[in-house]
């Protein structure tokens, strides 16, 4: 038995969340100063409206989560050393569309194209290692609740909570050979959670944000068992990632007085 580690059961590299983690928090750092310093409170009714919509960029690192099978101790596996996960960077693109439900309170619906390298190392006791690298291409559909702190000038902070239904579209691997690879399962299911700031801009929201994917169901695909899939009882995939997105709202906005305005 191998002792269970907390790090390693996130399945993450601790130089790669912290670096992304810093990169987070200088940015947010540099823009809120900026916000915070301005006289002028922008966009002083953005909240008030009920739809707003959007885009998002997002760079993540993806990781499996393994159990090991019952089979991984059979003799036909006695030169199988061990599985090794290996966290791989991957790039995401998405729009939003965000319900105000009211001052503290949203709904997100964030459609995502999400570009992913996964890897696994084999590595026998002769020393030598094989990798199975896949690289799927995810359409994400995650439903968030999004909980908003009071605004403070042009800042605010909050947290997301919610699921992240996915499904596989494609991959340059699935034209080889079925008993060559890894085999995945076409969808997935994660819970996510995160936190970011809201910063107000003259003609925009931006919005850094940091959010952890955890995946609640088995992702390999059993139909075609293989030398891959055979010492492998359950697969998990755990994604953290960092957005930048921009929010706009519709072409009115209410001014003083109750009167419209058109821009």
């Amino acid at each position: 038995m191998y002792p269970a580690y907390l790090w390693h059961k996130l399945n993450l590299h601790s130089s790669k969340v912290i670096l992304t983690l810093a990169i987070f928090a200088c940015l947010a750092n540099s823009i809120t100063s900026q916000a915070q310093d301005r006289s002028v409170l922008n966009l002083p009714f953005f909240d008030s409206q009920k739809i707003h919509y959007g885009f998002l960029l997002g760079v993540g690192i993806s990781n499996f989560k393994m159990k090991y099978d019952s089979a991984y101790a059979s003799t036909e596996l006695d030169t199988l050393h061990s599985i090794v996960a290996k966290g791989a960077a991957g790039f995401k693109l998405g729009f939003i569309v965000d319900y105000h439900f009211n001052d503290v309170l949203d709904a997100r619906f964030s459609p995502t194209v999400s570009f992913n390298q996964l890897k696994l190392d084999y590595r026998y006791t002769d020393g030598s290692t094989i990798e199975s690298l896949s690289d799927p291409t995810f359409v994400e559909l995650p439903l968030l609740l999004k909980y908003k702190s009071v605004r403070r000038k042009n800042t605010r902070m909050y947290g997301l909570v919610g699921v992240n239904p996915s499904f596989k579209v494609s991959g340059t691997k699935e034209k080889e050979d079925n008993t060559e690879r890894l085999l995945l399962n076409n969808f997935n299911l994660n819970l996510e959670f995160g936190a970011g700031f809201d910063l107000y801009q003259s003609l925009f929201k931006f919005s850094p944000e940091v959010r952890y994917s955890w995946g609640l169901l088995d992702l390999l695909d059993r139909s075609e068992p293989n030398l891959y899939s055979f010492p492998i009882q359950r697969l998990a995939l755990h994604t953290i990632t960092f957005y930048i997105t921009f929010e706009g709202g519709p072409s009115e906005l209410k001014v003083g007085g109750g009167k419209k305005r058109r821009r």
